[in-house]
C-alpha cells in the first residue's frame, strides 16, 4: 500500500536511517512515521534478519582487526548484544540485557535467535547445548549461531543452527557439538530437519541419539551413558563401590552376571582385553570398580590350588549365572552378545561361544564339558 502511495518499495527500507536517504521531495514526517509504524508493526523477513547479522559479524571481525580482539566469552557475548540492540533499534526486536542464566538460545529477538558462541583457539568447533533443550524459547522459530574466534586471525561469523549442529558428545548429559565449517549437519544423518527433532520428546531425541552414537562405536566400546528409555531402563548409581568391598554373596552375583555376557574370560590369558567388557559392565550398570583379578585370581577360584584357574572361577558360580540368565534383561544380551537369546537358551548358547573362545585358551579347554552338566538349560531348543 505503501509503495503504491509513495513510489517506493517499502520491503526494503528496513529501518528509518535508509528512509532518510530517499529524495526528500519524496518523504515527509508522515510518511517517516508511517514507515515507523509499519516497521514496529511487521517482524523483519528472514533475508532482512540475516543481513542484520551480516553487518553485526563485519563490525565484530573490524573491531578484532584493529587490535581490540575479546579475551573472554562474557565481553564478546555482551558486545554481540549491545551492537544487535544497536542495529535493531528501529525495529519492534528488542534485545534483553538481563537473560535467564540457563535460557536457549542467548538472544532472543522474536521469531529469531542467536546463540553466541567464542574461542580463543583458531577453530569453529564448540560445544553447544543440551540435546533436550529444556530451556529453550519456544517462540524462536530460526535460531543463529554467531561466533567469535579470536585465535589465529580473529574473526567474527554467523550460520544457521541446523546446519552448524554436527556432532553429539556426552558430559553430565549428551551436548551437541557446532562447526561453522560443518559438511554435513547431524539431522542430515539423522534423516529430520531440526524443527523435526525439537518437537519430539526427550525419549524419541535420545532414540536419534542412540543410534547415531552406536554407529561411532569401535570394538570394545559400550554405551555406557545411554539407557534405552525402555522398561530394562537403569540409573547408573553416583556413588562408586569397590567388588573388594562387597559381601561373598554380592561378589559371586557380581561376577556371575559379568561372565554371562562375557564369555570370552574363558580365552587365552595373554589377550589383554578379554576382561575389559566384564569390568566396564560392573562398573556401567552396577557402579562397582573391579579388576581382572575379580575373574582371574586364586580367590575367584577357591582355595584349591591348580587345574585351570577361570575353569573353577566359573564352577563356583554356576548357580548364579543359570540364576541371571534367566533375571536379566534382553537389552543386555543385544548389547554385549548382538542379538536377544530366550532366557531359557541363554545358557546353551553362552557354552556354544565360549568353547570356541577356549580353543585358544593355555591350555586349551572346552567348557562345555565341564561346565552346567547338570543344568536342563544347556539342552533347551
Amino acid at each position: 500500500m505503501l509503495a503504491a502511495r509513495y513510489g517506493f518499495d517499502l520491503a526494503a527500507v528496513s529501518d528509518l536511517s535508509s528512509a532518510c536517504l530517499l529524495p526528500p521531495c519524496r518523504v515527509s514526517c508522515a510518511v517517516l512515521a508511517e514507515i515507523k509504524r509499519f516497521v514496529h508493526k511487521e517482524d523483519l523477513n528472514k533475508k532482512q534478519f540475516e543481513q542484520v547479522l551480516d553487518s553485526l559479524c563485519f563490525r565484530l571481525t573490524n573491531e578484532c582487526a584493529k587490535g581490540e580482539p575479546f579475551m573472554a566469552s562474557s565481553a564478546f557475548e555482551g558486545r554481540v548484544r549491545q551492537l544487535t540492540s544497536d542495529l535493531l533499534k528501529e525495529s519492534s526486536l528488542d534485545v534483553d540485557f538481563t537473560p535467564h542464566p540457563y535460557g536457549f538460545p542467548d538472544i532472543a529477538l522474536g521469531a529469531y535467535g542467536i546463540e553466541v558462541k567464542f574461542s580463543v583457539n583458531d577453530t569453529w568447533r564448540s560445544v553447544a547445548n543440551s540435546v533436550f533443550e529444556r530451556f529453550k524459547n519456544e517462540d524462536i522459530r530460526n535460531i543463529y549461531v554467531v561466533f567469535g574466534k579470536m585465535g589465529g586471525a580473529p574473526e567474527v561469523r554467523w550460520g544457521r543452527y541446523e546446519e552448524c549442529v554436527m556432532h553429539v558428545r556426552t558430559s553430565h548429559v549428551p551436548r551437541f557439538e557446532i562447526d561453522l565449517d560443518a559438511k554435513e549437519s547431524l539431522f542430515e544423518k539423522f534423516g529430520i530437519t531440526y524443527a523435526q527433532f525439537s518437537r519430539l520428546s526427550e525419549e524419541g531425541r535420545m532414540r536419534y541419539i542412540r543410534k547415531y552414537a552406536r554407529s561411532r562405536l569401535k570394538s570394545g566400546e559400550r554405551l555406557w551413558w545411554l539407557d534405552d528409555g525402555t522398561g530394562d531402563a537403569r540409573s547408573l548409581p553416583l556413588q562408586v563401590q569397590l567388588f573388594a568391598n562387597l559381601s561373598a554373596d554380592e561378589k559371586l552375583k557380581m561376577r556371575a552376571e559379568a561372565s554371562l555376557l562375557c564369555p570370552q574370560i574363558v580365552g587365552s590369558s595373554r589377550n589383554r582385553t578379554k576382561y575389559v567388557d566384564p569390568i566396564m559392565f560392573l562398573l556401567t550398570y552396577h557402579g562397582i570398580l573391579a579388576t581382572r583379578d575379580a575373574f582371574s585370581a586364586g580367590s575367584a577360584a577357591g582355595p584349591a590350588r591348580g587345574g585351570i584357574y577361570v575353569q573353577k572361577a566359573l564352577q563356583r558360580i554356576e548357580s548364579q549365572m543359570i540364576s541371571a540368565a534367566k533375571y536379566m534383561p534382553s537389552s543386555l544380551f543385544k548389547e554385549y552378545w548382538g542379538r536377544s537369546v530366550a532366557p531359557n537358551k541363554r545358557i546353551k548358547e553362552w557354552l556354544k561361544m565360549a568353547d570356541v573362545y577356549a580353543t585358544v585358551a593355555t591350555p586349551a579347554w572346552k567348557p562345555s564339558e565341564v561346565l552346567f552338566l547338570g543344568c536342563s538349560e544347556r539342552s533347551k531348543n
